[in-house]
């Protein structure tokens, strides 16, 4: 490659992030999930449009894996361990069970409907049994649902990927298809433990090693946590089990510990993320021949229906009948099962493996993607709606940062007050913050000045928390406490520090 050509590529690469980044404020308004009109990019460039010819499966396939590790990265640092907690059993059930009966109850769809082999309605099955984790964040992070589905299907996006890889992969092997159904599924189990050991390993020791390492830049905490990340899903598969489960589980420890400058941290790994699906969603279209999916249109829509419609649902009612869950929230769980991209990134395998009608495959995940998303993404508010599943009002947390103070033994707090927190109408000596800890510093309206004790705090409100490493946790959980409580927290068994000064 020369300069020429680099400069070239350079612009090029520029103008379609620009179009892309515009186009978010479009999905938003639409209520679609933006990975749309990506692919509508990557085919407006692709054969069927200007014209430029791709077509190399095998690259696809590779820089889905990396884009996916991000997104999972990002999906784990954002979501809030006290909110998938309770989920976690449910999204765990779903996520293997739920998984074997989606996929026998499609295959046998794409084999007696549409006619496919076995082997290729098996890969179909399993290629389209999973739930997308950006498409999933995207939706919910405009959809108030309650915390406890919302905790579900973020855990079961998070879970699903690294099962549903390892049936892909084991399919599109006719060697391992001869193996009995037992042996494929403890390695499949066995997979799945290394993975969520080296996850564990490698998120507990990032946290410790990062708390107490003062970096001489806060640019490279979130550089560092991302780096993790990576390390954890390259370690689970380099050790033979799955890199996707030990990733996102490194991330979800990460983004719950108490990490300096967390919320930096996150922002880094959204911007990430957004780069990940925007490159990940062109280049998918990109790939397609849109001229050659016609003729797989209502095959994928007798899949897709089958999948919808009977596979889904029938996975959440029997895997979710022990649980305490609602039939309605059962019926939002089984509409909510978004498709997204990372299907289409897994139909590449089969096309890698030189699968029998692996082109045939791939073009009906595409078509059934794409229509399938634009049918439920939309519709899920009004369901929600219908059901009476919107969540209520509750307390927003503050978002604080932490950023340490090496030399002097201490931690620099900066707290932000959204609107709906409890510390609203809080004065300052209401907080009741633990020896060794002061607000210094309040920022209101782009005005900065130094509160008093009777200074009452209010939302929008930006505090800056000087604590020394003694009683830095116990500050951020007093804080978290008010914000949650309001100002009689821990007096009415809402939490909070039992080093209190009156």
């Amino acid at each position: 490659m020369t300069v020429d050509s680099l400069n070239q590529l350079l612009l090029f690469s520029a103008l379609v992030l620009l179009v892309a980044v515009a186009a978010v404020r479009l999905s938003s308004r639409s209520g679609l999930p933006s990975l749309l009109i990506y692919l509508g990019i990557g085919v407006a460039i692709g054969q069927d449009g200007i014209g430029f010819g791709f077509s190399d499966a095998e690259l696809t396939q590779v820089l889905g894996y990396a884009a996916l590790v991000v997104i999972l990265a990002e999906g784990g640092l954002s979501t809030k361990w006290r909110d998938i907690r309770p989920s976690v059993p449910a999204a765990a059930v779903l996520s293997t069970f739920g998984v074997g009966v989606s996929v026998t109850v499609t295959a046998l769809a794409a084999h007696y409907l549409v006619g496919l082999p076995w082997q290729a309605a098996l890969l179909m099955g399993a290629v389209v049994s999973s739930t997308d984790a950006a498409a999933v964040f995207s939706v919910l992070r405009k959809v108030p649902l309650p915390r406890r589905l919302t905790g579900v299907l973020e855990a079961e996006s998070g879970f699903n990927d690294a099962p549903i890889v390892l049936l892909v992969v084991t399919f599109s092997s006719l060697d391992a298809l001869h193996h009995p159904w037992y042996f494929l599924a403890g390695e499949i189990v066995m997979e799945l433990v290394i993975g969520l050991l080296v996850g564990l390993v490698v998120g507990k020791l990032g946290e410790l090693g990062m708390r107490h390492v003062a970096l001489p830049a806060s640019g490279l905490y979130p550089i560092a946590v991302l780096a993790l990340c990576v390390l954890a899903y390259a370690g689970g598969a380099l050790a033979h089990g799955s890199g996707f489960l030990a990733v996102y589980v490194a991330a979800l420890i990460l983004g719950n510990g108490k990490l300096p400058h967390r919320p930096a941290v996150r922002g880094f790994a959204d911007g990430m993320a957004w780069i990940a699906q925007i490159g990940l969603f062109v280049l998918l279209g990109l790939l397609v021949t849109p001229h050659n999916l016609w003729k797989d249109f209502w095959p994928a829509m007798l899949i897709g229906l089958a999948l919808t419609l009977v596979a889904r649902p029938l996975s959440v009612f029997l895997c979710l009948d022990r649980f305490r869950i609602s039939w309605q929230d059962k019926v939002l769980l089984s509409w909510a099962g978004l498709r997204g991209a990372v299907p289409i990134v897994l139909a590449t395998i089969p096309m890698v493996a030189d699968v029998s009608g692996s082109e045939r495959i791939f073009n009906i995940v595409f078509v059934l993607a794409v229509v399938f998303t634009v049918l439920q993404g939309p519709t899920l508010p009004w369901l929600a709606q219908k059901l009476r599943l919107n969540e209520a009002d509750e307390a927003a947390d503050v978002d604080i940062e932490s950023a340490p103070l090496e030399r002097l033994r201490g931690h620099l707090l900066s707290v932000a007050i959204p609107e709906s927190s409890r510390m609203h109408g809080v004065e300052v000596t209401e907080l009741r913050l633990p020896t060794g800890s002061a607000v210094t510093l309040v920022v209101r309206g782009g005005t900065s000045f130094v509160p008093s004790p009777s200074t009452v705090l209010r939302h929008g409100d930006e505090l800056l928390v000087v604590a020394t490493d003694e009683v830095r946790d116990a500050v951020e959980r007093r804080l978290l406490s008010v914000s949650r409580g309001g100002k009689l927290a821990g007096w009415l068994g809402t939490g909070g520090s039992t080093a209190m000064r009156g």
